[in-house]
Parts: C-alpha cells; structure tokens; sequence
C-alpha cells in the first residue's frame, strides 16, 4: 500500500513538474531562437519589399547575408524526438516533422536556396530584392503550413 502511494505521488510530482521542466528545455529554447533570428532579418527585408520601410541597400545585404548564415547552422541537434507540440507546450513544432522527416529536411533546403538567391539580389535595388523575398516567404509558408501548429 504505502508503495503505491509514493508512486502515485511520484507520479502526480512527474505530472505538475513536466510544463516547468519544458520551459526549462535548452533544445526548444535554441530552436525558437534561430526562428527568432530568421524572423528579425526577414522583417527588414519583407519591410523594405512591402514599402513599410525605405529601402536600404545597405541594410538588405546585412540581412539577407545574416539570413543565409543562418540558414547553414547546423539544426541537427535542435530537432530531438519527443520536442514537439504533443509533448510540451511551449513548441508549435507538430509531430509530423518526425514522422516525414524528409519532406521536413527538404522543405528546409528549400529555404537554404532561397537565402542564396535573396543573398545575390537583396542589394541589387528593390525591384530584385522583392521577389527574392517572396521565395524565401514561400519556403518559410511551405514548412510552416505543414509542420507548425497556428498560434
């Protein structure tokens, strides 16, 4: 009897714990912060396409630039099984990136080759940059449609 409590107590700890062991998660946490940092440099770049900003050529190359080393880190280590939005609250990654890991790996690629292109014409004048940005949105839309949970 008195073993079945400590598990069942043990249990409910393991329960309570979890979202604040989750929070707490270095793997999530760097992932959202590359996501963070691809968002800051696109939003220069979509400012400048959309005409909320000036255009700055300038300002686009540093952030197409920034985007494309971005985009090489190696994200290996950031996609562990059992960090999607199943398992913990604070992703919106959905567990279908595990279950087609090479759509998800392509879709990526994508976005890597996109980066290469808005690289070469983001400072090139705003009649080049707009549709380099529009393909990397394309690519971000693509994987996010598929693969991320809406907020």
């Amino acid at each position: 009897m008195a073993f079945s409590k400590i598990i069942g107590s043990a249990a409910l700890v393991v329960a309570l714990a979890a979202p604040a062991l989750a929070q707490d998660n270095p793997t999530v946490a760097a992932r959202q912060g590359q996501f963070k940092l691809y968002g800051h440099n696109i939003a220069v770049l979509g400012g400048m396409a959309q005409g909320r900003m000036d255009y700055d050529a300038a300002m686009a190359q540093t952030a197409a630039d920034n985007l494309f080393h971005l985009t090489r880190h190696d994200q290996s280590r950031l996609w562990p099984e059992g960090t999607d939005s199943s398992s913990i609250m604070e992703t919106r990654a959905k567990a279908e990136i595990w279950e087609n890991l090479d759509d998800f790996t392509a879709k990526f690629v994508a976005l890597q080759e996109a980066s290469v292109a808005l690289q070469a014409a983001a400072g090139n004048g705003l009649d080049a940059l707009r549709p380099a940005v529009g393909a990397v949105g394309a690519s971000c839309g693509a994987c996010h449609e598929a693969y991320r949970e809406e907020s």
